[in-house]
């Protein structure tokens, strides 16, 4: 389901360049194309159209350009401290979610492209020296000065995008939604467990290695379907998007249907067209990554909960969001893929991660950082109760183990009795969750 194209197209969105850079090159173009309109048409006299002299053309021109260099100045600077404060306050895998922003890049080409359609303007502009036509391209500079002003507006829009961007509930609903979409999208297909994968793998199964270095960003999985098919065999990918992988380490297994061995020119070009398949990158991406958009919501909770910032609220805001997140997990197929030909054969499994790994990346930091925090504690328990009560029946597993976790937490922390009493009715609740239970909740503090 997830292809090679998606990956250049999430690596394009996210970079800051090639939106301003169309954006310039279209400047350039329409700076050149109208001058040329305009001597087609001639003089053409309308209170809307500009209709000074030169002189004033150039005026308009200069300003134009001048203002808009240094406009552009600015933005790129408040993107810069947006992009500094993010990462130092919230977390550094938050950057993806201002480099892919539409505002910025639109914002920023809007002002290089209006500079750059200036500057290709003035230098059409004549005046009568040395028996040379004048020449004012009117309707050029007319639309210069309705570009400038929709980027004060543009202006005016990007700052309240901005102040409204960096506020945490706007981080974290950014990556609650990038996250859910995902979920939706890649959420099909027959799953099995890790472990019934794994014995999958027969006795005689050749071992594909990493031929990069990097984070595992996905597999084109109708590529990897295909070449097995063609050398009727099973591709087996133990390591998940998101994973680091090392070049040279092994990221799976391949055997032939039959059981029978391959002749060694079939063997290289079935493995070398594997690997190929898999595309790695230097970070980690959306694109298929499940388990990103916890790791950025752990990753906010955990930063609020040090010591320089000692920010509980937000850590619980985070936390809600995680749970939010897992409840919808909890609810489609999770664990590695099977993907079958049109025939209905397997013929590759791809590894995604189990509801117990998402909720350890959920939990277990929170709770090792935030043990002494009964309001972050209070919050994890609440946590397991929402995801208890809506898919107990099949999350009962790693709920009972990541409760057993927090109950030891909560024993072996130095409490108040007052909130140790409170945190073990927490407990106690979640109890009641995976048994179908929903009692009332009395707050006393």
């Amino acid at each position: 389901m997830t292809g090679r194209g998606v990956h250049l197209r999430d690596g394009f969105r996210t970079r800051l360049w090639p939106i301003p850079t169309l954006c310039v090159l279209w400047g350039l173009g329409l700076g050149l194309l109208l001058p040329w309109v305009d001597r087609l048409i001639g003089d053409g006299e309308s209170d809307l159209i500009f209709g000074g002299g030169a002189d004033a053309a150039r005026t308009v021109l200069d300003t134009i350009a001048g203002s808009l260099i240094t406009v552009t100045s600015l933005t790129f600077s408040l993107t810069v401290v947006t992009l500094q404060l993010a990462s130092s306050q919230f977390s550094p895998r938050l950057l993806r979610t201002f480099t892919r922003d539409l505002v910025v890049q639109t914002t920023l080409g809007l002002f290089l492209g209006t500079f750059a359609y200036a500057l290709t303007v003035l230098r059409s502009v004549r005046t009568a020296t040395g028996g040379e036509e004048p020449f004012v391209p009117s309707v050029s500079v007319t639309v210069a000065y309705l570009l400038a002003a929709v980027s004060v507006l543009a202006l005016v829009f990007f700052l309240a995008h901005l102040t409204r961007t960096i506020r945490v509930e706007s981080l974290l609903r950014g990556v609650h939604q990038e996250a859910s979409r995902l979920v939706e999208r890649e959420s099909g297909g027959d799953r099995i467990t890790a472990t019934d994968a794994l014995a999958m793998v027969p006795a005689g199964a050749l071992r594909v290695v990493a031929t990069t270095s990097g984070f595992l960003c996905g597999v084109a999985e109708r590529e990897l379907v295909g070449v097995a098919r063609e050398h009727d065999s099973v591709v087996l990918f133990e390591r998940q998007p998101g994973d680091s992988v090392v070049a040279g380490t092994p990221l799976g297994w391949v055997w032939r249907t039959d059981g029978g061995p391959w002749d060694d020119a079939a063997r290289e070009d079935l493995v070398t067209r594997a690997i190929a398949t898999v595309t790695t990158g230097f970070e980690r991406t959306g694109t298929s990554d499940v388990a990103l958009g916890l790791r950025q919501l752990t990753d906010v909770a955990v930063k609020a909960l040090s010591p320089g910032i000692n920010d509980p609220t937000t850590a619980a805001h985070a936390l809600g969001h995680s749970s939010a997140l897992l409840c919808q997990l909890s609810l489609v197929p999770l664990g590695p893929r099977l993907l079958r030909d049109d025939d209905g054969t397997i013929r590759a499994v791809v590894a995604w991660p189990s509801l117990a790994d998402l909720v350890a990346i959920a939990v277990e930091q929170p709770a090792h950082y935030g043990r002494e925090d009964p309001l972050i504690m209070s919050r994890l328990f609440t946590l397991l109760r929402e995801l208890a009560w809506t898919d107990g029946a099949h999350s009962t597993a790693p709920i009972t183990a990541q409760l057993a976790r927090l109950r030891r937490l909560v024993a072996a922390t130095d409490l108040d009795p007052i909130d140790r009493q409170l945190l073990e009715a927490e407990a106690a609740r979640v109890d009641d969750a995976l048994a179908g239970r929903w009692e009332r909740t009395g707050r006393e503090h």
